[in-house]
C-alpha cells in the first residue's frame, strides 16, 4: 500500500503516525522509526494478512484504528483457511482468515467487506523517492 506521512506524534519512544492513503486515513504505532520518516514522506505500507480482520458492516464503537472499505476479488477456501484478494482503490491486499469465519460471514467475491488492522500491525515497508 502506498501511502504519504500526514503527521507524527511521539512521546519518549513511543510514536503514532498518519498516513493518507487515497484519502483513507491510516494510523501505525511503532517503537522506532526510520530517521529519514518526514511529514509528506512517501511510503509503502505492510501488513500481515492475518492481521487484516474482516467485518460485514462498519464498526463505530471498536478500538482498532484502521478502517477501510475493500472489494472481495477472490477467495480460495483451504480445509482450515480462507484466503481472500481484496482492492482498495486499485491496490490489492490479502486476508487470511478461518474457514468457519468466511463461511458464517458469508463471503463472496465482488462483496463490499470493511477491514479492520490494529495500528500495531500496520509497518513502514520502505519509504520512498518522489
Amino acid at each position: 500500500m502506498i501511502a504519504r506521512v500526514k503527521d507524527i506524534k511521539t512521546k519518549d519512544n513511543l510514536n503514532i503516525v498518519e498516513f493518507d492513503f487515497n484519502n483513507i486515513l491510516l494510523k501505525m504505532m511503532s517503537l522506532e522509526l526510520n530517521k529519514d520518516l518526514k511529514i509528506g514522506s512517501k511510503v509503502e505500507l505492510l501488513v500481515k494478512p492475518t492481521s487484516v480482520a474482516i467485518s460485514k458492516k462498519y464498526i463505530e464503537d471498536i478500538s482498532l484504528s484502521n478502517q477501510a472499505l475493500a472489494k472481495i476479488v477472490a477467495i480460495e477456501n483451504g480445509e482450515l483457511l480462507s484466503s481472500l484478494s481484496l482492492e482498495i482503490n486499485d491496490t490489492f491486499i490479502e486476508s487470511i482468515i478461518t474457514k468457519e469465519s468466511s463461511q458464517r460471514l458469508d463471503l463472496q467475491k465482488g462483496d463490499i467487506i470493511n477491514i479492520l488492522i490494529k495500528a500495531s500491525d500496520l509497518s513502514i515497508y520502505r519509504i520512498l523517492n518522489d
